[in-house]
């Protein structure tokens, strides 16, 4: 199967980029209370919580990446990824596949 990219973004409203390192693990957790946005993705870490969203805009998407809204159905309630580049523009990131929610390595129970 063919990988997906996807873009972190906002992460100046949380705990900025400068942490953050290639081959890191993020969480994504569908935010469907979301008032501005339905199809809302927000990207987690373990022990910080919510270091931004996918991004849902052309003007943030970064690449080849998928927008939130391209990407939701595509996932179940949570996922994971990968971190790929950090950049100005945002964090690239690919979709880990096949990761069962029950084992995941950022589970909180």
């Amino acid at each position: 199967m063919n990988e997906i990219f996807f873009t972190i973004t906002g992460t100046r409203y949380y705990h900025g980029t400068e942490f953050m390192k290639e081959g890191m693990i993020v969480k994504l957790e569908k935010d469907p209370d979301n008032e501005h946005d339905k199809e809302a993705i927000n990207v987690l870490m373990p022990g910080l919580g919510q270091v931004g969203n996918v991004a849902n805009s052309p003007n943030t998407v970064i690449g080849e990446s998928m927008s939130a809204g391209r990407l939701y159905d595509k996932i179940g309630e949570t996922a994971e990824g990968r971190i790929l580049y950090i950049l100005p523009s945002g964090v690239l990131c690919v979709l880990n596949e096949g990761i069962n929610e029950e084992n995941s390595i950022l589970d909180e129970n």
